[in-house]
């Protein structure tokens, strides 16, 4: 699509992987705790560097094997898909970031790649349109996530991150049996749930009263130009000289430059 910059979603996305440290680092009340006696070396900051590692790894290992991943499928390199790839790493992550060790959270990364490109590929089957991939990021990376934590949730920094309830589950390839399992899927169909029902429901309502999405033409046109009064880049200098009198006088021109008439 003309008009879209690599370089600015590259920047955007090195901005969102420096929110994320204070997302899931900064989420920690007290930093200053110590664990076990007075003045020992291991506390609260151990948990909160160890966080930033694993965010780190995620994301980065998700990265890597998006690159990779979508060189093999499709035969050619993608920035963009590298990007969304990163991010949803750091969605899988998020869930457990602080009960896992680093070497978990490459694993989580590297399938959340395959979850988020599998998830693209049913989305492309189903002609859902979601140009962001928002639902196959923060909805199937995210699901991956919480079962990524609750099979590689470990004992000890379960114990130490939630204090106050020693006999807490903690990940089921660690020993931990299934009840947190158990529990992650029961909250995955809730949330699945919850969210067809009430957004399912306001886009039902929107789609029947003809606002949930604008018209053929204007999707051809762009709404730059058909919302917004003019064009958003320099570049599209081939219509310089035109007097629109009308909506359709921009759109037919439009349609007329896609089609190389």
């Amino acid at each position: 699509m003309r008009g879209h910059s690599g370089t600015l979603v590259v920047l955007g996305t090195f901005l969102l992987w420096f929110g994320w440290y204070g997302f899931n680092p900064g989420s920690f009340l007290n930093i200053f705790k110590a664990y076990g006696e007075s003045g020992s070396y291991y506390g609260q900051w151990s948990a909160v560097g160890r966080t930033a590692v694993t965010t780190t790894l995620a994301g980065c290992s998700a990265a890597l094997t998006t690159l990779f991943g979508k060189r093999l499928l499709s035969g050619h390199w993608n920035v963009t898909d590298v990007c969304n790839g990163l991010l949803g790493g750091f969605a899988a992550i998020t869930s457990g970031c602080s009960v896992v060790d680093p070497w978990a959270a490459f694993i989580c990364g590297f399938v959340a790649a395959w979850v988020l490109i599998g998830c693209n590929k049913i989305a492309e089957k189903f002609k859902y349109d979601d140009p962001l991939e928002a639902a196959q990021l923060h909805g199937g990376c995210g699901a991956w996530g919480i079962i990524f934590t609750a099979l590689f949730a470990k004992k000890a920094y379960v114990n130490e991150v939630y204090p106050g309830k020693p006999d807490r589950p903690y990940g089921l390839l660690m020993g931990g049996g299934g009840k947190l399992l158990a529990a992650h899927i029961v909250q995955i169909l809730v949330i699945v749930g919850w969210v067809s029902v009430t957004m399912g429901t306001l886009f039902w309502l929107l789609h029947k009263l003809k606002l949930l999405r604008i018209s053929p033409d204007e999707e051809m046109a762009g709404m730059d130009l058909t919302s917004h009064g003019g064009f958003a880049y320099e570049f599209n200098n081939d219509y310089e000289g035109h007097e629109f009198e009308n909506l359709k006088d921009r759109i037919e021109l439009t349609k007329k430059d896609s089609s190389g008439v």
